[in-house]
């Protein structure tokens, strides 16, 4: 929602989002038109404060459409719709539809709906979402700037993920290493991120005998997280889909970012990835469940520098075409035709 209010070019956004921790700091560097609401760490009174600020912000500039960033605003957004008597664009990725089914049923009833992969397509019609209002708009990249420059001279791999979300994968790379090692000894996987989970993940590299292969370096500021993608041979997150097949990756920005980077790309076989990688041109695409499949896709990479060499550099290609300013515009011009379409209907 950032990359989208600050690359519109042709729309003028007023921004309502909920506190955060450096809100204040963060506000104070950018120029966009912020309003916060809420308590840092969010939660349903915060959401409910958002909500409420939506609406005052509302009333007073009268806006000409409402983009709603997550189903819990989109109750608050098709009130200002109604009220106002103008759009609701409502964005939907894909885990919050398994996690609030009830309030994703009702923000799905937008005027468009704005689903960042062919996965999300599906679960926002199997929501109750008319098929002919979903649009299937993949998510952006930030370009990294300047070339690659040199690798880690241990064959790495690397995962960017919260340790919050088991269906991330970090328990079957886990399981994966030891199968890698007898093929590359010598190989390392970092693990940029951090979350409820990491003890837990941790003690498996015990477990498995893999802890001096491990590197978990915690949250780390964007410019230590892209120095480690630069100097990463292999990138790899074999996301699943939760139990039930709903949820799980809406899409995997951070795939389309590795590639950006120029790295060869290792994901599961379902979900959003299989619009972010584009199996054996940018990456490889394996069962996301099967330990063994995720060990010989990434040693085979390792073992084949020319290989992993051209999937990383079609992956720089092709993620060109996905920089949030080209994004951008495709929802911009959603949002234009949509209130075009709107104040039609009403003066008729």
């Amino acid at each position: 929602m950032h990359r989208l209010a600050r690359h519109a070019r042709r729309l003028e956004m007023r921004v309502v989002t909920r506190t955060s921790p450096g809100a204040a700091d963060f506000d104070r560097r950018t120029d966009l038109d912020i309003r916060r609401a809420g308590r840092a760490g969010g939660g349903p009174a915060s959401n409910l404060a958002v909500s409420a600020r939506g609406l005052v912000e509302a009333a007073r500039f009268r806006p000409r459409a409402v983009v709603s960033g997550h189903v819990v605003t989109g109750p608050a957004a098709r009130a200002i719709g109604r009220i106002a008597g103008v759009p609701v664009i409502q964005y939907v990725h894909a885990d919050e539809l398994r996690t609030r089914p009830r309030t994703a049923r009702f923000a799905v009833l937008a005027d468009a709906v704005v689903a960042v992969s062919a996965h999300t397509v599906g679960l926002a019609i199997a929501a109750g979402a008319d098929r002919a209002r979903v649009h299937r708009i993949l998510n952006g990249v930030d370009l990294p700037a300047g070339p690659r420059g040199e690798l880690a001279p241990r064959p790495t791999v690397i995962t960017v993920a919260r340790l919050e979300d088991r269906y991330k994968g970090h328990d079957v790379m886990i399981r994966a290493l030891p199968l890698i090692r007898e093929r590359v000894p010598e190989v390392e996987w970092v693990v940029v991120g951090d979350g409820s989970l990491r003890s837990e993940l941790e003690r498996l590299t015990d477990r498995e005998g893999v802890r001096d292969a491990v590197r978990f370096l915690g949250t780390v500021p964007d410019g230590e997280r892209d120095a480690a993608l630069k100097r990463a041979h292999v990138f790899a997150m074999p996301s699943r889909l939760p139990t039930g097949g709903i949820g799980g990756e809406g899409f995997g920005i951070v795939y389309l970012e590795a590639a950006a980077h120029g790295l060869p790309v290792v994901a599961g076989n379902v979900g959003g990835a299989l619009d972010a990688v584009v199996d054996g041109e940018t990456g490889l695409l394996v069962d996301p469940e099967d330990p063994a499949a995720v060990a010989q896709a990434i040693s085979g990479l390792l073992r084949d520098p020319e290989r992993a060499a051209a999937l990383g550099a079609a992956g720089a290609r092709r993620a060109r075409q996905f920089a949030w300013p080209i994004v951008t515009a495709r929802i911009e011009d959603l949002i234009l035709d949509v209130t075009r379409a709107v104040a039609t209907r009403h003066k008729g």
